[in-house]
C-alpha cells in the first residue's frame, strides 16, 4: 500500500490524504475533503438526504470506515468521543498544518478551511512526502490578523463569546468566517461557500 493508493481509494468517496506520520511503527493518514466538488458530492449522500443528525460526521464515519475496509487500515475519528483522538497534535506532526498567526490551524493547501473528517492508521511505515513549508512565513500580509471585524481572532487569543455575538448580527460572518476566508491559500483551495456556511451553523445554530 502506498500513499497513491490511499489517495486513490479515497478519491472514490471525495476525501484525500491531508498528511500523515509516523510512529511506532505505525502510519496514520489524515483524511478531508477532496477539493473542489466535495460538497457537491457529499450533501446528496443519504445521510444528508434523509435528514441524519449531524450528517456530515455520519457519512464521514461511514465512507472511511469502508476505506478502512479497502486499505486494511484502522479507521479513526475527530468525533465520537470521549475518549478523542488528538487530531490536532497530529496534524502538527504531520509537516503540512502549523499553527496560524491567529492560532487556528493551517494546512499548505486548504489554509484556514483545514476540515480533517477522520484518519487511517496502518501498521508499518508507509513512504510520506517531506514536510512542507508553512504559508505564513512568505504572506506578508498576514490577512487573518485583521479581518475579524471584532477582533476575536487575533495573535492573543480566540474570544467565543465575542465571536458568536458579533455572528448573530452580521449575515456575512454567518455565512462564513471572515478570518479564515481573509487567507490566501483558503482562497485557492476551492471549498464551496455551502460548505462554510454549514460548519459556522453548527458551530453556532441561528
Amino acid at each position: 500500500m502506498t500513499l497513491d493508493d490511499i489517495a486513490a481509494a479515497a478519491a472514490a468517496v471525495h476525501l484525500t490524504p491531508l498528511g500523515g506520520f509516523h510512529e511506532d511503527g505505525q502510519t496514520t493518514v489524515l483524511l478531508g475533503p477532496l477539493e473542489p466538488g466535495f460538497w457537491a458530492y457529499v450533501s446528496k449522500r443519504p445521510e444528508f438526504l434523509m435528514g441524519a443528525e449531524d450528517p456530515l460526521d455520519a457519512w464521514s464515519h461511514w465512507a472511511i470506515t469502508a476505506l478502512g475496509y479497502v486499505t486494511g487500515a484502522r479507521p479513526v475519528f475527530p468525533f465520537g468521543g470521549p475518549p478523542f483522538h488528538p487530531f490536532i497534535l497530529w496534524s502538527l506532526k504531520s509537516g503540512e498544518a502549523w499553527q496560524s498567526p491567529v492560532g487556528l490551524l493551517v494546512h499548505k493547501d486548504a489554509g484556514l478551511l483545514v476540515s480533517y473528517r477522520g484518519a487511517l492508521i496502518f501498521d508499518g511505515e508507509i513512504d510520506l512526502p517531506s514536510p512542507a513549508a508553512r504559508p505564513c512565513d512568505s504572506c506578508a500580509d498576514q490577512p487573518c490578523l485583521s479581518a475579524c471585524p471584532v477582533g476575536a481572532l487575533s495573535a492573543e487569543g480566540y474570544d467565543v463569546p465575542r465571536c458568536k455575538a458579533h455572528i448573530d448580527v452580521d449575515p456575512v460572518c454567518r455565512a462564513g468566517c471572515r478570518v479564515r476566508t481573509s487567507c490566501p491559500v483558503s482562497q485557492t483551495y476551492g471549498r464551496d461557500p455551502a460548505q462554510t456556511a454549514f460548519h459556522m451553523e453548527a458551530f453556532h445554530p441561528s
